[in-house]
């Protein structure tokens, strides 16, 4: 082939220009760069370095797919939006992904065109036909569902502080999500399905609710709001996590996810707040209904041991203030802020076998049932009570016990 010729061609590139920022890709095209032979063995062997340690694949055809269709550009600019797509951003993209889909197909041989003079090792890599331009607008028609960019890649992410970004904060991708799924989750089922009518309301376009998982430790309120998550992300949902210290930018947070096709769960863990907390005015701003804050595309879900969010002391209860039946009110009644209240009481002795049951039978633990039902209360005594998770602690140990 005309190396030169077919880089020049990539140079063309516009909708997609940007795809030369990723580090295979740039490899790819160094391919091209050279006009001896040897030197071009050498690029080819770079990128296939690249492919390999970068990308842990050897697949080039599925992995410059993924990049292509996970692409964030004018396209999905648009799509996000639902405005309609100039004919010449159209053509534009099209010619970009005509040349793209001949890249996937270009093989170690092809692009060396089989000259290697001084005989060196040529690594090669899996190629296949694609036609990106009808993948690309196909995904683009349900751009709601698969979303762009990093939501286009993952599922959950968690808030980090940042001093360099200018919102004040990156959402960070989570490589490797809890993966626990809703059949994994054994009793409470009234509660999870308030949230899972919840959270299909929100991806149906109707309005749907913040809600409070509040109860005793170790019910399952985290999980099943993991659960949920896993369960639609298919169907667009997303999952960001952020902890009571990054409250105060939830505005900012907003505001970036509002434009975003996708449908998201905010999720606070663990929620609770010491009295003239700040943050606790920035999350009753944002559950009254701010500006900033009135998405259709967004709900917070948060879980606390307390039904009361606010901590207090008898001391504070009594303290000198003239209006302090007014504050006391104000900092008892955050909870009352959201939409939905999801109570998750600790279990009683049926539930909490049938879990351990459920559990076991999940795991595929070989135990008579009468010893099963001696060993968990046995648990459940040295945990200090039932719970959903000693049952799953109890459980795990016991298969732990049964491979040694």
């Amino acid at each position: 082939m005309d190396r030169k010729n077919f880089d020049s061609q990539l140079d063309t590139l516009s909708v997609f220009s940007e795809l030369n920022c990723d580090s295979v890709f740039h490899a790819f095209r160094q391919c091209f760069y050279e006009d001896e032979p040897t030197e071009t063995v050498r690029a080819v062997a770079n990128f296939a370095g690249a492919l390999y340690h970068l990308a842990h694949t050897d697949n080039w055809a599925e992995y410059l797919k993924d990049l292509v269709l996970s692409h964030e550009n004018v396209c999905t600019y648009f799509a996000a939006r639902k405005m309609p797509l100039s004919e010449h951003i159209r053509t534009a993209a099209l010619h970009d992904l005509a040349l793209l889909s001949t890249c996937a197909q270009l093989t170690a041989e092809q692009i060396t065109e089989g000259e290697n003079p001084d005989g060196l090792f040529v690594p090669s890599w899996k190629t296949e036909s694609c036609e990106l331009g009808t993948l690309y607008f196909d995904r683009l028609a349900e751009i709601d569902k698969h979303g762009c960019g990093i939501f286009a890649k993952y599922r959950m992410f968690h808030m980090e502080l940042s001093t360099e970004a200018d919102n004040g904060y990156v959402l960070k991708p989570v490589t490797e999500p809890d993966a626990v799924a809703l059949h994994d989750l054994i009793g409470y089922e009234l509660q999870r399905r308030q949230v899972i009518d919840n959270t299909t309301a929100l991806l149906s376009g109707k309005k749907a609710s913040n809600i409070l998982l509040y109860g005793d430790a170790g019910t399952g309120k985290s999980a099943t709001v993991k659960a949920v998550a896993n369960a639609y992300a298919e169907d667009g949902l997303r999952l960001v996590e952020l902890s009571k210290d990054e409250l105060h930018l939830l505005p900012k947070l907003l505001e970036e996810l509002n434009s975003n096709p996708l449908k998201f769960i905010l999720f606070i863990d663990d929620l609770s707040f010491q009295d003239n907390d700040d943050d606790f005015s920035a999350l009753k701003a944002v559950l009254e209904g701010t500006i900033s804050a009135r998405s259709q595309n967004i709900v917070i879900y948060a879980t606390s041991n307390r039904r009361h969010i606010v901590r207090e002391t008898f001391s504070q209860r009594a303290g000198d203030e003239i209006h302090r039946n007014d504050t006391m009110q104000e900092t008892i009644s955050l909870s009352e802020r959201f939409g939905i209240n999801v109570y998750f009481e600790k279990p009683n002795k049926a539930l909490y076998l049938d879990i351990v049951k459920g559990l076991a039978s999940q795991h595929g633990l070989k135990m008579d049932e009468e010893t099963l039902v001696l060993e968990a209360e046995r648990f459940a005594l040295r945990k200090s009570g039932r719970s959903a998770r000693a049952a799953r602690q109890l459980v795990e140990q016991l298969c732990a016990k049964t491979m040694e």
